[in-house]
């Protein structure tokens, strides 16, 4: 964004907060850090939020700012394509409004939709991508100069006009020297990539190297970018242990999918080497991304990583699935405005696959699925057993049952899929098929989004089977008024304890946990009832409060009560809960847990968040981290869980405090203060938080929290007591919001705020 985006954001928060606004003023600031960090939860629900508001209030360049925002979160590190072009435009359409064009921010949008045309088909899209760009007319003075020069020099190398790349980045480079700014790493990375196209990779390393003290874009994605494309530029100067040493690992850019072709390219070049092991792991990974792609509407990258994935599969012999994949990219290239060379790579691959050699099979064909049996699950490649029992699934009932699972497992479902179906279905054998390969053949075709073939499929099994493929499907889809009535009507068909959580499940999800817990109630008896099935009757009869149903489950886990009726409320010790905050990230809150599935709040929260100390909230007890191992840390160790609903709110409110530290025993006594009256109070400020002495300047300790109290107590009373309990401190304390509320003394609290620097 062409403007100093702290300054901007801390004004427009100013605004916010004098407007009454605060709320808001408080989340704007963190969604530039959720988009480049990664924390697309919380920026998917943030985002949207903060655009409407904005869009109620008519403030349109804070509307712009969080939709460019949740947009770069989508097509930056997520690489989301085809899917994000049409916001893309939609946001370069809001900036051409009359109050919104001359927001400095605004080139942003047009850099934007060209990322995300470069996402989907960077070569279809170059002439467009080339001409958006350049019409911006942006200066070297201009923030938005190095993103603008490096997306052209992207377009030009997509346009296969290489040398005007690799002229464009100097001159952009020089340029910004010339209004004494310094490049962008990111336009330094766009530079070597021009050249490394160009065949010059020597001078791209050391365009890379020059870069490297280059202040980025985006700090938080530099190290790992940097790394993958410095790998690909040694691998293809033949520095094979430093194209290795550069190489990030595979669980540093799996979560990163903008990295993933250029990886995949540096992968290719170092796999003939002994230091990276080109094995079926890593084809089952370029596999899932291949897919993610597709989901994405990454066209290109789909196709390029086919490629890679299909040449990796060759060189370890899987000669199966590099036809398969010769197969992806053929279909995928349809969905490019510009195929190039794609149709003579994917005959080169055809033709690789053909003249290797597949790996002979460990036995006889009518003893492999014994051999399959036998093999070391930890060790035995499925990649293999996947070409050994070709020959045999489609005819052999259990050779197929192992080697269409397996072939879902490598990320391969359709082509399973297409083998039961044919076996099963096409040969009229489906109707008194094994209920345990119709079962397969649903799972393949949930996993491969055949939802259709699925309809069909269930449409000629036994009553109980078909309601349960499409509760099944439905519940993969989250349709759960479908997946719920399919349910019910499978159980009433016969079909079991399966059948009673699947419609358990979904009920569920449609808030009647009353009814979802009476589900699995009348399984109690049943020999094939679960403890996982006994904790979820017991976290929906807990939602319910249908206490004899939890005491039941209890009784049955294990779980010893004082009580024999009515509520349960005990002190079963200290748990950490885990609430979503406003801005779509996670608090652990301290608890007390007083039920199988209960705890009630323990600390204080700030207004505006959806609990606080006092409420009883209903929780998953399912541990979210481990427990020690260390006998020292578990005594230490306060348990997780995810809490599921509000049970009953406390009613408490929480108060604003801040000042400077008072001495030990004046904060020990204030604390005995707020436990005599049940005052749950909680101190958020660290060591390093100071206040400003208001005669010398200097630094002093400073305190911030909340206290919370029942709703039984009056502003009036909590004031009375803050101002006794702080009469005697050295220097006072100040709590501004709540002196307003009851209006005594608000004069005296602003002015501690602001002598104080509060």
């Amino acid at each position: 964004m062409d403007v100093d985006i702290w300054a901007w954001v801390g004004d427009t928060q100013r605004q916010l907060h004098e407007a009454g606004n605060t709320g808001l003023a408080m989340v704007i600031g963190d969604v530039p850090a959720q988009a480049l960090e990664g924390r697309y939860a919380q920026l998917d629900v943030l985002a949207p939020a903060i655009a409407q508001q904005a869009e109620n209030l008519q403030m349109p360049w804070l509307e712009f700012y969080a939709r460019y925002w949740h947009l770069i979160g989508r097509i930056g590190d997520r690489a989301q394509g085809a899917v994000a072009i049409a916001d893309a435009e939609a946001l370069v359409e809001f900036t051409r409004r009359e109050d919104v064009r001359e927001c400095p921010a605004a080139p942003g949008a047009v850099v934007a939709l060209a990322l995300a045309q470069a996402n989907a088909d960077g070569p279809g899209y170059a002439a467009e991508r080339l001409a958006a760009l350049s019409a911006l007319e942006v200066e070297p003075g201009s923030l938005a100069f190095a993103s603008v020069a490096e997306h052209y020099v992207a377009a030009l190398l997509d346009a296969g006009r290489v040398e005007e790349a690799v002229s464009h980045a100097e001159t952009a480079v020089a340029a910004l020297g010339g209004a004494g700014r310094e490049a962008s790493w990111e336009l330094g990375a766009a530079s070597a990539r021009a050249l490394l196209v160009a065949g010059r990779a020597e001078d791209a390393l050391t365009a890379l190297d020059a870069a490297a003290g280059f202040k980025p874009d985006d700090p938080v994605a530099k190290g790992y970018r940097e790394g993958v494309l410095r790998a690909l530029v040694l691998a293809t100067l033949d520095r094979v242990q430093e194209s290795v040493d550069a190489l990030p690992d595979l669980d540093v850019v799996g979560e990163h999918p903008r990295a993933w072709v250029e990886w995949s390219y540096a992968v290719r070049a170092l796999a003939g080497s002994a230091q990276i092991t080109n094995t079926w792991q890593l084809g089952r990974v370029l596999k899932q991304w291949i897919d993610y792609f597709a989901m994405m509407g990454g066209y290109r990258a789909r196709v390029e990583l086919a490629l890679v994935a299909g040449q990796l599969a060759v060189a370890r012999q899987g000669i199966w699935q590099a036809r398969l994949l010769a197969d992806l990219a053929e279909s995928a290239a349809g969905e490019l405005r510009n195929s190039g060379d794609v149709a003579e790579r994917i005959a080169a691959l055809r033709t690789a696959a053909d003249e290797a050699s597949a790996l002979p099979a460990p036995g006889p064909e009518a003893e492999l699925v014994g051999y399959f049996d036998a093999a070391d699950g930890f060790n035995a490649d499925p990649e293999r057993w996947v070409g050994w029992l070709t020959p045999l699934s489609g005819h052999d009932v259990e050779a197929t049952r192992r080697h269409t699972t397996t072939l879902g497992f490598l990320g391969y479902p359709a082509r399973g899929a297409d083998i039961y179906w044919t076996m099963l279905v096409e040969s009229g054998d489906i109707e008194s098929a094994d209920p345990q390969d119709s079962l397969y053949l649903s799972s393949l075709l949930i996993e491969a989004r055949q939802d259709e073939r699925l309809e069909q499929l269930a449409e000629r099994l036994p009553t109980a089977q078909r309601h349960m493929a499409l509760g099944r499907l439905h519940t993969a889809r989250e349709r759960w008024e479908q997946a719920a009535a399919e349910g019910e009507a499978a159980v009433a068909a016969g079909g079991g304890i399966d059948a009673a959580r699947l419609w358990s499940a979904a009920v569920q999800q449609l808030g009647d946990n009353a009814k979802g817990a009476g589900i699995l109630r009348d399984l109690l008896d049943s020999e094939e009832i679960e403890q996982q099935d006994l904790w979820r009757m017991v976290v929906m009869a807990t939602a319910a409060e249908d206490w004899e149903t939890v005491r039941l489950g209890a009784a049955r886990i294990g779980i010893p009560l004082q009580s024999s009726e009515g509520p349960i409320e005990e002190e079963m010790g200290l748990v950490r809960i885990i609430l979503p905050a406003p801005d779509g990230s996670q608090r652990q809150v301290l608890s007390v847990r007083t039920g199988p599935a209960t705890a009630r709040l323990a600390i204080p929260q700030p207004p505006g968040m959806e609990y606080n100390a006092g409420d009883l909230v209903v929780f998953e007890p399912q541990l979210l981290e481990p427990i020690p191992e260390n006998a020292e840390e578990q005594e230490k160790f306060v348990p997780p869980f995810a809490a599921v609903s509000m049970l009953r709110p406390g009613g408490y409110t929480s108060w604003f405090f801040d000042g400077a530290a008072p001495s030990q025993a004046d904060w020990t006594e204030f604390n005995e203060v707020m436990a005599e009256r049940g005052w749950p109070m909680w101190v958020y400020s660290d060591d390093n938080y100071t206040v400003t002495h208001p005669t010398t300047g200097e630094p002093l300790p400073g305190v911030f929290g909340w206290i919370a109290v029942p709703p039984d107590i009056s502003p009036v009373e909590i004031d009375a007591l803050l101002d006794d309990a702080t009469e005697r401190w050295v220097h006072p304390l100040a709590w501004l919001d709540l002196a307003k509320a009851v209006d005594v003394e608000v004069e005296r609290h602003e002015r501690i705020t602001k002598e104080y620097g509060l």
